[in-house]
């Protein structure tokens, strides 16, 4: 009987120390969004759900609101392994993928439910597959909305509106396009130094989705919106290649889980997000125009003929008849 007790404390014994001698992976999610936006609730409930499924043996910890540098700089971390995953931005991430611009074309998709369905398909599989080919493994794709313009000096009706304003754009090549084509003086600045910016009149505007205006605050030193809905965004959901060989293949199926539910929780809040602010940024006396777009539908033909001739062209152009 002692024997017994005694076999059964060791066992007990070993068993407990395996599971405190467990090793437990620590991955780091940075992304550039506020508290409350969307792409930082996401990546919350991801980083829960990764430790809940993985039984507590994968830990992530969220980075928020550019704490690690700005997009560009988290794709340089993910590609080079200083950084595990990142909740991004397109037009960074085209800088190293270029077909991800052709989802930017101006007034491309009528609705974001368009945008997500073509990324669901094959589409998405092929920008997947070109993103592995820089050692970036999407997770998923996340919604950053369509995007709308604001400024502090006028009322946007037209595209003659917006001759002379300074107009801060990311660091992409479509948007200064669409900004450019529409009269704008496009402006690149670190979207975590926009505020600043506008409230001291570096820039006298910007052009962002709703949830990112709220978010930031924006509103705060922007008197006017307009509705212009000129372009999509995606939010690339990515890990770096070397961070995710890591892990092992039933962590890798964790990982991909938890990605799953984290990106529609990201769309259903981004989807909301639009009809609920509106209502909000009223209520704070912004001025909120809606717009006639067939003027700038006009204006910015020219973007498509210039991406039509550039190295992506073909794949633009495939982006474009999938979606009409």
């Amino acid at each position: 009987m002692q024997r017994r007790t005694l076999a059964l404390a060791a066992a007990l014994g070993l068993a407990a120390f395996a599971a405190v001698a467990q090793p437990t992976t620590r991955l780091t999610l940075g992304h550039g969004a506020a508290p409350g936006n969307p792409r930082h609730e996401a990546s919350v409930l991801f980083a829960e759900r990764v430790k809940e499924k993985s039984g507590g043996r994968i830990e992530v910890q969220v980075a928020h609101s550019s704490q690690l540098g700005d997009d560009a700089a988290m794709v340089t971390a993910l590609r080079s392994g200083s950084l595990d995953i990142s909740a991004n931005s397109q037009g960074t991430l085209s800088a190293v993928v270029p077909e991800y611009a052709a989802l930017g074309m101006p007034f491309l998709f009528s609705d974001v439910e368009k945008a997500w369905a073509l990324l669901d398909g094959p589409v998405g599989e092929e920008l997947a597959s070109r993103s592995a080919a820089k050692n970036l493994v999407v997770l998923g794709y996340w919604d950053n909305g369509i995007r709308h313009l604001s400024n502090s000096k006028r009322a946007i009706k037209a595209p003659a509106d917006l001759k002379g304003l300074k107009i801060r754009t990311p660091a992409d090549a479509v948007t200064i396009d669409i900004m450019q084509a529409l009269g704008a003086d496009a402006q690149q600045i670190k979207f975590s130094e926009l505020y600043v910016a506008l409230q001291q009149g570096v820039v006298d505007g910007q052009e962002n989705p709703l949830t990112n205006i709220v978010s930031a605050k924006l509103y705060e030193v922007q008197k006017f919106i307009s509705l212009t809905g000129h372009k999509y965004e995606v939010t690339p959901f990515l890990m770096g290649k070397r961070a995710w060989d890591k892990l092992s293949p039933a962590d890798q199926a964790i990982v991909k889980d938890a990605a799953r539910e984290a990106t529609q929780l990201q769309r259903k809040l981004s989807r909301e997000a639009d009809e609920k602010l509106l209502v909000e940024l009223k209520g704070k006396g912004i001025n909120v125009e809606t717009v006639d777009r067939a003027p700038f539908v006009a204006a910015t033909k020219p973007v498509y003929d210039k991406w039509y001739a550039s190295p992506q062209g073909d794949f633009v152009r495939r982006v474009v008849q999938a979606v009409r």
